[in-house]
Parts: C-alpha cells; sequence; structure tokens
C-alpha cells in the first residue's frame, strides 16, 4: 500500500462535553491506527490527549472505539479500511472521559479490590504445590488478559446502564473469579468463602445473559464466554439448586 491521505473524525472535548472534529492524516504502508494519531498530534493537533505505552498490543493502554468497534489502536492496521471511508476515532463509551480519547477507568481498579485473592492451602508451603498440566493450561488463558478493558466497555451491562455498575463485575472480573473457583489449589471454601454465591450475589452474575460481545472484542483471544462465564453460572446454579450438590457440601462441612 502507498501512502495516502486518509480522512478522520476524531472525539476532542473533556467531562463538560465535546465533538467529533475532521482531519486529513497521511497514512504510509504498514501503519496502525496508532501510528496515525502521532502524526496528527505531530502535524495538527498537539494538544490531543490519548493514552499509550507499549505498542505492541501488551499493555492495553490505548483502548478506544474505531468506527464503533471497541479496539486497541496499536493493533488496528489502516489496511483493513477502505482508503475512501472516513475512520471515526472515539474513547471508551462506557467510562466517563477525562479529555479527548483518555476515559476515567478506576471503575475497573475498584472492582478488581473486589474480588478476594487466592487462597492456599495451609498444609502446603511454598514449592509443595502440585497441579495437573491441564489445570495449568486451564487458568492461563485467562492469564493472558491485558487489562484493556475493551470486554468492560463493549458489555452492555456496563454500557448502557449506568445504573447498573454498582452490582456488576463486568466480565473481565468475573472471568477473574471463574478463574479462582476452578484453581485446584484455592482453599478458599476452606476459610469459609463461596465464591460461586459471591458471584451471584456481589459481583452481579446473573446480569449476564453471555451474548459473547466480550470474547468478540478480546485482542489476547480468551474465549470469556464459553471458558469462563457460562461454566461459572453452571457451577453457581449446581450450588443453589441441585439438592444432591447442597447435601454434600453441608456433609463435607460437618465432617471438617
Amino acid at each position: 500500500m502507498s501512502g495516502y491521505e486518509a480522512r478522520f473524525r476524531v472525539w476532542r472535548g473533556d467531562e463538560q462535553g465535546g465533538e467529533l472534529r475532521d482531519f486529513t492524516v497521511e497514512v504510509n504502508e504498514g501503519e496502525v491506527v496508532l501510528d496515525i494519531v502521532h502524526r496528527l498530534q505531530a502535524t495538527q493537533a498537539p494538544d490531543l490527549a490519548v493514552r499509550w505505552n507499549c505498542k505492541a498490543g501488551k499493555c492495553g493502554s490505548c483502548s478506544a472505539e474505531i468506527n464503533g468497534r471497541p479496539r486497541l489502536m496499536c493493533m488496528t492496521r489502516m489496511s483493513v479500511f477502505d482508503r475512501a471511508e472516513t475512520v471515526t476515532i472515539t474513547p471508551l463509551r462506557a467510562f466517563p472521559v477525562i479529555r479527548d480519547l483518555v476515559t476515567d477507568v478506576s471503575f475497573n481498579y475498584e472492582k478488581a479490590r473486589g474480588i478476594p485473592a487466592f487462597v492456599p492451602p495451609a498444609e502446603l508451603a511454598p514449592g509443595e504445590y502440585r497441579m495437573f498440566q491441564e489445570d495449568v493450561d486451564r487458568s492461563q488463558e485467562f492469564r493472558k488478559c491485558i487489562e484493556c478493558f475493551l470486554c468492560q466497555d463493549t458489555c452492555h451491562v456496563v454500557r448502557d446502564h449506568e445504573e447498573n455498575k454498582r452490582a456488576f463485575a463486568g466480565p473481565r472480573f468475573l472471568m477473574r473469579v471463574a478463574e479462582l473457583d476452578m484453581h485446584p489449589l484455592d482453599a478458599a471454601e476452606r476459610s469459609g468463602l463461596d465464591r460461586r454465591r459471591t458471584a451471584q450475589e456481589e459481583h452481579g452474575l446473573g446480569y449476564c445473559n453471555i451474548t459473547k460481545c466480550c470474547t468478540e472484542v478480546c485482542p489476547e483471544g480468551i474465549r470469556i464466554t464459553d471458558n469462563a462465564l457460562i461454566p461459572l453460572k453452571e457451577r453457581a446454579v449446581d450450588r443453589k439448586y441441585d439438592p444432591l450438590v447442597w447435601l454434600g457440601s453441608k456433609i463435607r462441612r460437618r465432617s471438617s
């Protein structure tokens, strides 16, 4: 692809309001959207605010909405767009705007603090933990998360209903609960912490209606819905409604 002039619409403003502004910017072969944003800063809009860091798809900083779809700007190649179309860049819609393309994602860190950490088994010392490789592989998928919060942004429970944020942790953090709940060495239940119950009652698992929009935008290809949220829902339902599971839990508690 040889160089050409592309039309962009970029949101400019702050928490008080703003608007989309039109720019024409040079595009060269092999460039990504973040390259164009940097060129725009260098040539036409030096005060344009944008968050970025690694430019390698591993820090999750440059999240934005490009033509309405949550994406990483550093991983979105200009070659995916027709030269004649206008590329629109807007901030993440689910979170408050600070300025231009930078949003306040502190909601996510508040939710992260509400997830109880891994509880190590009391009878094992560090270095004595043993797991099957299949258990390692299963949880390793979720540890690929770079916390770009694109899944949080596209989840309509968060995106379209501000009132849900108090009760709903969102797919990224329900995935964290699922990871810990399926960890074979997590001793949370023995310490009195029921991760499946808290997923329902404290983190809003029931709000999720498994539309898979979170999976579709994940830049790491994590199957959030199929491998984390649906299995967690199934285990939570088993715990709450299956009489045999309920009876077994009562017997285990009495024998411990």
